[in-house]
């Protein structure tokens, strides 16, 4: 379970970008994998999903609000974001964290522990994901993309993506932007993986 580029355990890098990471993942993923992305890494993914050799794919919301620009809740949902505090890193993830839906708090301590601190500096200065062209063509294997029904922004890029790319779609809620630890994602998500798996290989008689 591989984490991105510049949060940990891997060591610090410059900038957090979007396009930056696509190579990184490109080179990652093996042929007939099955990749589950969350968030960022959902946009990440999104990206670089033509290039990737897959047998499925699962976004868990990603913010690729790009996809879904004039759409009520997804502008309400930027203009918060542009109001995130910018004079401490620790403030501006507590926002976000507010406003994305997650049921993630900080410990009351002032210093973060070093994990979470370079966590929160990687994002503090991560390129924006609503930046991202997603390219919005049907892919050559399944893809599934999961929300939480907690905020309507995101609701409303996964109806783009589910037109565009012919995706499935499961709602979870229960669990904030985590939709990953609703009740019934497992079962969902299996179920998903072990029919595109089924799907992929070829036919024994050919």
């Amino acid at each position: 379970m591989p984490n991105r580029p510049g949060f940990p355990p891997n060591p610090r890098i410059a900038r957090v970008d979007f396009e930056l990471e696509v190579p990184w993942l490109v080179a990652l993923v093996r042929r007939g994998d099955h990749l589950v992305a969350h968030s960022y890494g959902g946009v990440v993914a999104l990206l670089a999903a033509p290039e990737l050799p897959l047998a499925s794919l699962t976004v868990i919301e990603p913010p690729a609000f790009g996809v879904a620009r004039g759409d009520p809740a997804v502008e309400a949902w930027l203009d918060g974001a542009a109001r995130f505090p910018r004079d401490s890193v620790r403030a501006h993830l507590e926002a976000f964290l507010a406003h994305v839906g997650s049921p993630l708090r900080l410990p009351d301590q002032l210093q973060l522990p070093s994990d979470l601190q370079q966590g929160a500096e990687a994002f503090f200065d991560e390129r924006r994901p609503d930046e991202a062209r997603i390219p919005l063509a049907p892919l050559p294997y399944p893809v599934l993309v999961v929300t939480g029904a907690h905020e309507p922004a995101f609701e409303a890029v996964a109806d783009v993506l589910c037109e565009r790319l012919g995706a499935e779609r499961a709602v979870l809620p229960g669990a904030g932007h985590a939709v990953q630890n609703a009740p019934g994602f497992n079962d969902v998500l299996v179920e998903f993986v072990q029919r595109s798996e089924r799907a992929h290989q070829p036919d024994a008689g050919s």
